[in-house]
């Protein structure tokens, strides 16, 4: 678009067709339009003259060069009144002015050819004096144009840049609008608000000058030239608390992270200072711990209108956004459970990096979850700390577009950019930040550009890549003497506060670094840590064996009558019909449980004892594999019937929803999820287990060793569909071997199940245990529907997880040979020798791999004397769970291994391959 910025690329014949369907049905079009062509026959009615008093001519031709303006049309400026040339320009600004405002503290912006000076228009010098009605489009009322001009110059060009108008709800979009050219005009905080502003820079400069004084060169990643991060957080907390925020949760990086805990969250210099001198004494018995600036930290702050907050800042590792997702499950967990579905009692807050925000995909994904129904938080807030270089890189290097907030507008959520050095608009930025989530529970973004005063960390030299950029840096005032020197010229305090609050400051500063004692902030903790806290961390001892998880047969009664029922009028497919009519015989007249039956067992047992049970992942609803069912649906109307949600005496809440196509920022959620809430089943499920990988940062940085480095806990279960079954090198392998590879310390639990009866007890036993451990299973695909794999009903109403199934079948004298194996390739062993008639082969199956059941292995062993054992997989022999037995198991131990060849691949894809590579596995472990 070259010149009329307000119609926003649109081609000249689309315009008539949208102003000839306005004249048929105004209602029919898009509002922003609506409201343009109210204007503009509002204008035609009262001013629609030519310049000399007669009627504007229309002469209709084709267009100049294919330009817009077409006389005759609509788009005719030169024919235009000039009423609605003024309204043109209004309109401009709200879309486009946010490419000429001041936000940049360091640097002058470049020419984004925003066009949208009254020359672009057709309006000149001469009509300056002229008065307009469209000064009542932005509050001022009948107006000279060039007082018109002064307000969009005030509201659209100062230190904040907007970004609204393709918000597509005609309420939020006028109420923004309004926020935006109401209160901006007119903001002026009270004195108090300026001392606090002033206050709060303050103590952000204090911390900076502080650590950089004593001790220099030290990685701290300072906040330095976005100091302004403080007064925003400050704000945006007070604000929200006035709208009914009780509890906020804070994701950031590194950046900034040690001055918002003590600034923010209230942590004392003693115990950050400790942290520094190393005096803070470890206990290693807790795990390995982490760098001071990835800990997490919970407080409770009193606002200055007596509101009380807690606040809570996410432990994160340096893998940059990663946090996102943590931050929204465990605020969806506490307004799940202790906030009753309010979600305007909890507030989750993303602090994000200019070049992390724009280059990590799992920000879109996080940003994707925003309106979803299982993932929704009531609206967050993203702030940008945008110090315009990511590391040593350039924006210009970083993104293709032109802001770092560009993700923004997938979601219709406005942007605000604001000039860190300017601490009034940021605040101004953050109450409106706060009072729109709370109002429309969506997401908003600020984008505060900044600088980086040092390079990425302390002692690293910036003037290495930009030098240019950091000459002006070294210069530059921080923003507290910026605010200072403002306020004293503008007389909004008088040099006496000024000076007064510059001597508390210099005083501040000298007793932090006299080590002057703080009073930490008194603290209550939530219902949720008290629950934490009547929970233990594991022994060794606990894994010898599972404690008892069997039900009452009443309790099976219950849930079946609720699994088998269907509602008056719910008329289902026939195939369910038919699935229903097995569940119903299954549960009632042979008395055993498939897998899937099992499975929803386990869920309503835990329901009923009051248990949150949660289950997400792509197309869980039904199951990849068309077995589970949870949720059905009506042949006719396609509603959906939830059998377990309306069980009868439920005492817990059951959650289970068909994720967004993603796994990174789904694990992420639930493992956030499992985080918060001590008593919930929180299950992620793969669509198949090769596709997890794709979130293999949270399981690296998260699921394996976030107990070891933050003691954190958690019972997230993954479910991960694994087997060879001929689908090829995609759907086959959930790569066991990386999971085992992690295990050590009991961090996790990793299992493959071969029992349905088995995977009830596994299930029920993570919320049994005194602790809570993450625990992957690899489960299965094709046993879903084997005749072998069911469980008699009695193995549900008494016993426990078994970590090891030994092989009741033979006769321990002639067995000369011990297979030990896992999972699916036992029910393939157990087919052949049953058929070949096999007597001298026993096969035991190893149901839990991590913690390894060493002392129940050689119990099982000792009946085999002389015996030879080898272990048997399906999978290559670099992968699987080779490698991880013989680490284990090789001093007391001599195995062979029989498994497929070393491969690149995790499986062929050709099906003929597949069954000869199978056969020869089963033949050689059973020397037929």
């Amino acid at each position: 678009m070259d010149k009329f910025s307000y119609i926003a690329n649109a081609h000249v014949s689309y315009i008539d067709e949208l102003y000839n369907s306005y004249k048929q049905d105004p209602e029919s079009i898009d509002p922003s339009w609506k409201e343009f062509f109210d204007g503009f026959d509002f204008a035609l009615t009262n001013y629609g003259e030519g310049e000399n008093g007669q009627a504007a001519e229309s002469t209709a031709s084709t267009p100049k060069n294919g330009s817009l303006a077409t006389p005759g049309t609509i788009m005719d400026m030169e024919q235009l009144p000039k009423e609605i040339k003024v309204r043109a320009l209004i309109h401009a600004h709200r879309s486009r002015a946010h490419l000429r405002s001041k936000t940049n503290p360091v640097r002058e912006r470049r020419d984004r050819k925003a066009l949208i000076d009254p020359d672009d228009f057709g309006l000149g010098q001469d009509d300056m004096n002229t008065e307009f009605q469209a000064g009542n489009e932005i509050g001022i009322g009948k107006s000279k144009l060039s007082s018109i001009i002064d307000a969009l110059k005030t509201i659209y060009e100062g230190p904040m840049g907007f970004e609204y108008l393709y918000i597509r709800d005609p309420e939020m979009l006028d109420w923004f609008k309004t926020k935006v050219e109401k209160e901006a005009l007119a903001f002026n905080p009270s004195t108090d608000e300026k001392k606090r502003i002033l206050f709060n820079l303050n103590q952000a400069v204090v911390f900076e000058n502080f650590l950089h004084t004593k001790y220099l060169g030290q990685k701290r990643f300072s906040l330095e030239g976005g100091e302004s991060t403080i007064p925003f957080l400050d704000a945006v907390i007070n604000t929200a608390a006035l709208g009914g925020v009780e509890e906020v949760m804070i994701g950031m990086a590194h950046r900034g992270r040690l001055n918002v805990l003590a600034n923010v969250m209230g942590k004392t210099y003693e115990q950050i200072f400790s942290e520094f001198e190393g005096t803070a004494k470890p206990d290693l018995t807790m795990g390995d711990g982490d760098v001071k600036y990835h800990m997490g930290y919970s407080s409770d702050i009193v606002t200055p209108e007596d509101k009380k907050v807690h606040l809570k800042l996410a432990p994160n590792p340096s893998h940059l956004e990663a946090v996102n997702p943590v931050v929204e499950g465990f605020i969806r967990a506490k307004i799940d459970s202790e906030h009753k579905g309010d979600k305007t009692k909890a507030l989750p807050i993303l602090i994000h990096g200019d070049a992390a925000v724009a280059g990590q995909g799992i920000v879109y994904e996080v940003t994707q979850m925003a309106g979803l129904k299982g993932y929704n938080t009531g609206g967050t807030i993203h702030f940008v700390i945008n110090n315009q270089v990511g590391f040593t890189t350039d924006f210009d290097d970083a993104r293709s577009s032109i802001y770092c907030t560009d993700v923004a507008k997938i979601i219709d959520a406005p942007v605000i950019h604001v000039n860190g050095d300017n601490a009034e608009a940021v605040v101004f930025a953050a109450k409106l930040a706060a009072e729109f989530r709370q109002k429309f529970g969506r997401d908003i973004f600020v984008d505060m550009v900044c600088y980086r005063r040092h390079g990425h960390n302390e002692s690293d030299e910036p003037k290495f890549t930009q030098p240019e950029l950091y000459n002006i840096i070294s210069k530059h005032p921080n923003p507290r003497e910026i605010y200072v020197k403002r306020l004293t010229e503008r007389g909004d305090i008088d040099a006496e506060i000024a000076s007064q609050m510059d001597e508390e400051f210099r005083q501040l500063l000298q007793d932090r670094l006299n080590m002057v004692k703080e009073k930490p902030l008194p603290y209550q903790a939530t219902k949720f840590e008290r629950e934490w806290g009547s929970l233990r961390r594991s022994k060794p001892e606990d894994f010898d064996q599972s404690p008892e998880t069997g039900v009452d047969a009443k309790v099976i009664d219950h849930v079946a009558e609720a699994l088998t029922t269907i509602p008056k009028g719910f008329k289902p497919i026939k195939q369910i019909e038919a699935q229903m009519k097995q569940r119903k015989d299954m549960f009632f007249k042979s008395k055993s449980l498939n897998w899937a039956s099992a499975e929803l067992l386990a869920y309503g047992s835990l329901l009923l004892e009051g248990k949150t049970v949660r289950l997400t992942g792509q197309d869980v609803q039904r199951g990849t594999f068309s077995h589970r069912h949870a949720v059905l649906h009506d042949a006719n109307s396609n509603q959906p019937f939830n059998s377990l949600k309306e069980m009868k005496d439920r005492k817990g809440q059951f959650h289970i929803y068909n994720s967004l196509l993603s796994e990174y920022a789904v694990l992420g959620f639930e493992y956030g999820y499992g985080m918060a809430n001590p008593h919930s089943l929180t299950i992620w499920e793969a669509q198949f287990g090769d596709f997890a990988n794709g979130a293999q940062t949270m399981i690296d940085q998260f699921i394996s060793s976030g107990e070891s480095k933050w003691q954190k806990q958690n019972g997230l279960v993954m479910l991960l569909p694994h087997g060879y079954e001929g689908q090829g090198p995609e759907h086959s392998n959930a790569r066991p071997e990386r999971f085992l590879q992690l295990s050590a310390e009991y961090n996790m639990v990793v299992a493959n199940i071969t029992e349905p009866s088995n995977f009830f007890h596994l299930l029920r036993r993570q919320l049994a245990w005194e602790f809570r451990k993450p625990c992957v299973v690899m489960s299965p695909k094709s046993l879903l529907r084997h005749p072998k794999v069911m469980s008699p009903i009695d193995e549900f109403t008494s016993g426990k997880f078994r970590e090891l199934i030994p092989d009741t079948t033979v006769n321990t004298k002639d067995v000369k040979r011990v297979v030990l194996c896992t999972g699916k390739v036992y029910y393939d062993l157990e087919e052949a020798r049953e058929k070949e008639k096999v007597k001298n082969v026993a096969l035991v199956r190893i149901e839990q791999l991590h913690p390894l059941p060493k002392k129940q292995i050689f119990e099982t062993l000792k009946q085999y004397k002389d015996a030879e054992v080898v272990w048997v997989q399906e999978e290559p022999e670099n992968m699987g769970y080779w490698n991880y037995m013989l680490r284990l198991l090789h001093k007391e131990l001599p195995m062979d291994v029989i498994a497929r060849k070393m491969s690149a691949s995790p499986a062929t894809g050709y099906n003929k391959v597949h069954v000869e590579e199978q056969k020869a596995i089963v033949s050689k472990a059973l020397k037929l």
